[in-house]
């Protein structure tokens, strides 16, 4: 039963859908703002939080805001989900351009 269950799981995960796209940090206290880009949406929430928690996130200022305002000061946001089908082989180019588009926009460090 428990290999059924475990075999089942590994489907679904491997028939997920992945959303690539750009993604913001913010420190609600500090007002401060980090912007990334990740190939999966769905699982870079999860790695940025792991290295903050451990202390060893290798941007300084947003582990520095994760210092001095715990969790619950910084928030995790999804700016903009591209489609990997619609974009092709031009996802990476068309990643970093909006990568750095919300940067500007926002006035937030590069993460």
């Amino acid at each position: 039963m428990e290999k059924a269950r475990r075999k089942a799981a590994l489907a679904d995960y491997r028939e997920r859908k992945v959303e690539p796209g750009v993604y913001a940090l913010r420190c609600g206290a500090s007002g401060e703002v980090w912007v990334g880009r990740a190939p999966d949406l769905s699982t870079v929430r999860n790695r940025v939080f792991f290295t903050l928690r451990q202390g060893s996130n290798p941007h300084r200022t947003l582990q520095a805001a994760w210092n001095t305002h715990g969790a619950e000061g910084i928030a995790f946001e999804v700016l903009e989900v591209l489609d990997p089908e619609e974009l092709g082989l031009g996802l990476d180019r068309e990643m970093k351009s909006r990568h750095e588009a919300w940067m500007e926009r926002l006035g937030a460090v590069r993460i």
